[in-house]
């Protein structure tokens, strides 16, 4: 049957809208709008950058054929959504350069994201944000060689120095850190916005949304033991890859019970830790960690599962529909 044209446009308005919400691995169009609200209330701009790269990504896999499952699911489209948000924040979301680059890597990431599927599916494992780090890192280590790019930014780091500053953590900073932590999964450093992405996580699976606290509270924790400097917790960089690799390990990817439980706690921690390490690696050369620890950890610890038999992967998804379904063979975050 023919769908009119007005049925497509309307059924593209929810393949974005999951999009949005698979930045945190939710197929619905109902949590992609409240996530479209926390980043306007981030600021329009940054609004505007994440919605409009999501419908680019989403529209390229589309004009290329990708299967239809996908697109429908949301999965071509949160990859393309990081990215443009990125751009807006290390180059500026103000200027024409901008614009025009956040649009050409909505494009490049959905063939960045292709190629991920093809080489990862062999072992059966998903390409969770790999795409979206590729396309930004490449952009962040490039673009201060550009002058008409680069709109100044912090120089690229020194050598590697000990962690400064305070590290007493108060009452008010916990509940900050708690929140900024998920906040910043869309490089966005506001606890408010974070409150609002976790209220977006319940709408769609309170599972989910439990594990997103669970894996926010592991970070702040971890942060704190190791001696962490206190404006790092607080700003929710220290924190932001282990609320996804809880998310993952425990109920998205692999099936929520006490293991699975366990294994996403020590997860978390280890995304934790393994942050500084990466920003170390990366910011002489102008790079930046973005969600690299999330995509590291949680493919090492999905690629032991088959080795550990307590451990089963999960279901498929259980999607919260507005007019049209997700293939239940879809993997969140593939």
């Amino acid at each position: 049957m023919r769908i009119p044209r007005t049925g497509r446009g309307g059924l593209f308005a929810v393949h974005v809208l999951r999009g949005q919400a698979q930045v945190q691995f939710m197929p619905s169009a109902v949590t992609g709008v409240i996530f479209t609200v926390a980043l306007f209330a981030a600021g329009w701009q940054y609004g505007l950058y994440g919605l409009i790269g999501t419908a680019l990504g989403t529209a390229t896999a589309q004009l290329l054929g990708v299967d239809r499952s996908r697109v429908s699911a949301g999965l071509e489209g949160f990859n393309a959504c990081l990215v443009a948000v990125a751009f807006a924040v290390f180059l500026g979301p103000g200027h024409p350069s901008t614009m025009v680059l956040a649009a050409g890597g909505c494009a490049v990431v959905t063939v960045v994201t292709a190629a991920a599927t093809t080489l990862l599916r062999g072992w059966g494992l998903p390409t969770l944000t790999l795409p979206f780090c590729l396309t930004a890192s490449a952009m962040t280590i490039a673009a201060p060689g550009f002058e008409r790019v680069w709109h100044g930014g912090p120089a690229a780091a020194g050598p590697i120095r000990a962690a400064e500053g305070s590290v007493a953590l108060a009452v008010d900073d916990v509940g900050r850190a708690f929140f900024a932590n998920i906040a910043q999964i869309f490089l966005m450093p506001q606890w408010y916005v974070g409150l609002i992405l976790l209220v977006g996580i319940f709408a769609a699976s309170r599972t989910a949304g439990a594990m997103a606290c669970v894996g926010s509270a592991v970070g702040v924790v971890t942060a704190w033991a190791l001696g962490a400097p206190t404006a790092r917790i607080v700003d929710g960089t220290m924190g932001y890859n282990a609320v996804l690799v809880a998310m993952a390990l425990c109920g998205v990817l692999l099936a929520a019970d006490r293991w699975s439980l366990g294994f996403a706690m020590a997860g978390a921690a280890a995304a934790t830790v393994l942050g500084p390490a990466l920003n170390a690696l990366l910011e002489p050369a102008g790079g930046h960690s973005f969600t690299w620890p999330f995509v590291l950890t949680t493919l090492v610890f999905l690629a032991s599962v088959p080795a550990l038999p307590r451990l089963r992967r999960a279901a498929p998804p259980t999607v919260l529909p507005l007019t049209e379904p997700v293939a239940s063979g879809v993997v969140l975050g593939a």
